[in-house]
């Protein structure tokens, strides 16, 4: 089957939806699929077309206010032409999806939605008030809705009326499983992501005074890293908190399963896929009580604080340091491949029932 991926984003830029666009669409190849990609990501540090472990990649030009929605009209025409059997869409908040409903004509449209209802600032969640019609009319042209998270499902329902199936994301769980852990001198803790407000290391950072037994560690780049730094500063652990900056993903691993305790306190995730990255590499979890990392917490080796105080967090820190996760809760990319491919079968099986 020809099926045409439609994002943000894509390799080599880095984040969530990007990685899994791109596990999802080479494990599909693997599948002797065709398999196309459409972004929005055109710029003078990648080629407008490219050819990445046997995805076809297109890229075209797209204006980002905020570096949020991506609006890149020339997916439209992109998908009115590709003859696609399936067009899959990624990504609510970014304005691709609308393009791609625009552009499908008698292809099966499948979209993930990686919903999660408000965005990191202010000025975005304008531009998602403004954009809220358009997108709830795109989803609702889909044959088949995927939700990565029991929470985006609900929401989904709640917000759009449409009923989503669950897939959530991938983790390369053995590459995790078996590596060997990173080794420092002392104990500490890690967070990994975009170092914006939203994401919460602040709260890691002036709970650290409780924590003298731990360094942190934060890997991630970002505009918030300066307020962090300063954060750090002020409450006296600057010595003891280390920004790594971007980390190549031949090291992530490590990373994770030499960490006592994984911590983040988002405020709101679609799925949290660095806790299951965690998770796969051994390290017990603190998540925040936020969003999709809600369905985290119901796993015994994820402790959940309802408040991000440091005292809260630092008791959270010390409970659940010491506990072994159980990485079968974890799903794999082949699995979740296969599960993507059901439902592209059932949105060509509906339309072969309607004819």
């Amino acid at each position: 089957m020809k099926i045409l991926q439609v994002t943000p984003r894509y390799p080599p830029r880095t984040g969530g939806v990007e990685t899994h666009v791109k596990e999802i669409s080479e494990r599909l190849v693997e599948r002797d699929h065709e398999v196309v990609v459409h972004t929005a990501d055109l710029g003078q540090d990648v080629e407008g077309w490219e050819l990445r472990n046997g995805v076809e990649v297109h890229r075209h030009p797209g204006f980002s206010p905020g570096s949020a929605f991506h609006i890149a009209p020339e997916i439209v025409s992109a998908v009115r032409r590709s003859n696609a059997d399936v067009v899959h869409a990624h990504n609510y908040h970014s304005l691709p999806v609308f393009f791609a409903a625009l552009g499908v004509t008698d292809e099966r449209f499948v979209v993930t939605t990686h919903y999660h209802g408000e965005s990191a600032s202010g000025f975005r969640d304008r531009l998602l008030s403004v954009y809220e019609p358009f997108g709830k009319w795109a989803v609702r042209q889909a044959d088949e809705v995927i939700a990565v998270s029991e929470w985006e499902r609900d929401r989904l329902q709640e917000d759009f009326g449409v009923d989503a199936t669950v897939i959530p994301n991938g983790v390369e769980v053995e590459r995790f499983a078996s590596t060997e852990p990173e080794v420092h001198d002392r104990p500490y803790l890690l967070t990994v992501g975009r170092l914006e407000e939203y994401k919460g290391v602040q709260h890691v950072i002036r709970a650290m005074p409780e924590l003298e037994e731990y360094d942190l560690l934060v890997a991630g780049s970002g505009s918030y890293r300066r307020e962090l730094e300063r954060i750090a500063s002020e409450v006296g652990v600057d010595d003891r908190v280390e920004f790594l900056g971007y980390v190549d993903d031949d090291r992530l691993p490590g990373l994770y399963a030499g960490a006592d305790v994984y911590v983040t306190l988002s405020e709101f995730e679609a799925y949290g896929m660095t806790v299951a990255e965690a998770l796969a590499a051994g390290t017990p979890c603190v998540v925040r009580e936020s969003g999709a990392l809600v369905n985290w917490s119901e796993i015994g080796e994820c402790l959940s604080v309802s408040t991000t105080d440091r005292d809260t967090v630092a008791d959270a820190v010390r409970r659940i340091s010491g506990a072994t996760s159980d990485r079968s809760r974890v799903s794999g990319w082949d699995e979740v491949t296969e599960q993507v491919e059901t439902q592209y079968s059932r949105a060509l099986t509906r339309s072969l029932g309607r004819t």
